[in-house]
């Protein structure tokens, strides 16, 4: 696994994007950036399987590297299960590809480069959307999460993690010291935090835990948990009702 030094040298402004530099180095950069990943990937796999319908498909929108995919590999144990994985990065996809297992299981996944407001979505039992939303214009957001509920069958759940934020000032600042000294802890400068804060301004915008609970109800979900958090990480579940 290569270290995650694209901010260690001080750098021009520059917005963030998924390119062959980051995908070279993602798995350190996410394991080192977002709190309790590994235990998060393991957990969405455990969640697939369990609601995962026979005949079906499961669709993770915003795969990256394919950690969700991989899991799910090592979850099913030999169960037949489909799954479509999309992303808008070809470096991130190409990184999915050379990591797939040879067999079975990697027949089972099929890779798609493309932008997830665009996916179709057939026979979806499982849709898992993690660290991508907040990536999308804010006005994209709702008709997204309403064509995932469309397109899930009845009982298909929506697995989406997100970074959030606080309403509160005082909570918010709480969230962000305890954020970076995660970082810190884990061998980032503050050279490094601050450059990767400025390339991510504008292009990574979270929202309240509120604000996507009231859109997964708009989309048409009827029940929701909150099933994870860590100060400015969150993971919630979202089922479409049975007939």
């Amino acid at each position: 696994m290569r270290k995650d030094d694209i901010y260690a040298d001080s750098q021009g402004p520059s917005p963030f994007e998924f390119n062959e530099r980051v995908a070279a180095v993602f798995d350190d950069m996410i394991g080192r950036s977002v709190p309790g990943y590994r235990e998060l990937i393991e957990r969405l796999a455990q969640l697939c399987r369990y609601f995962y319908q026979p005949d079906s498909r499961i669709y993770d929108l915003g795969c990256s590297t394919g950690n969700l995919g991989l899991a799910l590999c090592r979850e099913m144990a030999g169960a037949p299960f489909r799954m479509v994985a999309v992303d808008s990065s070809r470096p991130m996809l190409d990184r999915y590809r050379e990591r797939l297992p040879e067999g079975a299981y990697g027949e089972a996944m099929e890779l798609v480069c493309g932008d997830v407001r665009e996916q179709p979505l057939h026979d979806a039992s499982v849709v898992v959307i993690t660290l991508t939303l907040q990536f999308l214009p804010l006005a994209d957001r709702d008709a997204l999460l309403a064509r995932v509920c469309r397109g899930l069958l009845p009982g298909g759940v929506l697995l989406l993690t997100e970074k959030v934020r606080q309403a509160d000032p005082a909570l918010e600042n709480l969230q962000q010291e305890f954020y970076y000294r995660f970082k810190r802890e884990r061998g980032y400068s503050e050279l490094e935090i601050s450059q990767k804060r400025e390339a991510l301004e504008n292009v990574l915008i979270p929202e309240t835990i509120d604000a996507h609970q009231q859109r997964l109800a708009r989309a048409g979900f009827r029940s929701c948990d909150l099933w994870f958090k860590w100060f400015n990480f969150a993971s919630l579940l979202a089922r479409k009702e049975a007939p």
